[in-house]
């Protein structure tokens, strides 16, 4: 079932045409690849899905259903959610807190609703074991791994049950075993039934857990094709402008 389409997307700042009618389809439970130089385009696409920017011109439809959004908050009440690679976290709020900031829990006492602690800190529990992660709910965030912080991070997006989770270049700067956590991560998103686009330099990332790879260079999209069906000589070919389409 194809949970995103983009037909056509194509966004102008100025004289500057970042995208240039961009077609993509993405399926549940499908992870893509999303790869290509610095300035090719990636980063203003998973803004457009995220509801941060609005395309020049172009259709976005989910699940066959055209839609149009009006900011970050309209993307996510339709199942998108978004993970930016400064994570956006609170270093000094503790685990739990940094997945419901924003949509806390509350309990009456009187007149008065205060925060529900303990029902956060115990359905913030239920989705990092969801998740196979070592973080704890009562961990403060500054003390945490890498790894430790996506999951923090991730853990926000299912909150929502989101169908679609963007993750902009979620293994940059961390040890090779936080990027095997990562990793494992997508990979369960992906058997959850959640879509993922993953924006990423590192092919082997990519090649470990994508099923496909498209490639956007100086705002088009120049492959679109099974991770199984090319190679990164190919990719990087692709990036570079060594081969123009695949």
């Amino acid at each position: 079932m194809t949970v995103l389409r983009l037909e056509g997307i194509a966004k102008r700042f100025g004289a500057i045409e970042a995208l240039k009618g961009v077609s993509l389809a993405v399926s549940r439970g499908e992870v893509i690849g999303l790869m290509g130089d610095n300035g090719a385009g990636k980063s203003t696409l998973v803004k457009i899905i995220a509801g941060n920017f609005r395309p020049t011109s172009g259709q976005i439809f989910l699940k066959e259903q055209e839609v149009v959004f009006h900011g970050p908050l309209d993307a996510r009440r339709h199942g998108i959610e978004i993970v930016y690679q400064d994570l956006a976290l609170c270093d000094n709020l503790t685990a739990a807190a940094n997945v419901f900031l924003g949509r806390e829990l509350t309990r009456r006492i009187g007149p008065f609703r205060i925060n529900d602690y303990p029902a956060m800190n115990r359905r913030a529990g239920d989705l990092f074991r969801e998740l196979k992660s070592e973080t704890r709910p009562k961990d403060l965030v500054r003390s945490m791994s890498g790894g430790q912080r996506q999951a923090v991070a991730i853990a926000r997006t299912r909150l929502s049950n989101a169908d679609i989770v963007l993750m902009d270049e979620p293994t940059a700067a961390i040890s090779v075993r936080q990027v095997a956590e990562v990793l494992n991560l997508i990979r369960l998103l992906r058997d959850q039934g959640v879509a993922v686009i993953l924006i990423s330099h590192r092919m082997p990332d990519v090649f470990g857990v994508a099923d496909r790879v498209a490639v956007l260079r100086r705002g088009n999209v120049v492959a679109d094709k099974p991770v199984a069906k090319t190679s990164p000589e190919e990719v990087t070919g692709l990036i570079t402008g060594a081969i123009e389409h695949a």
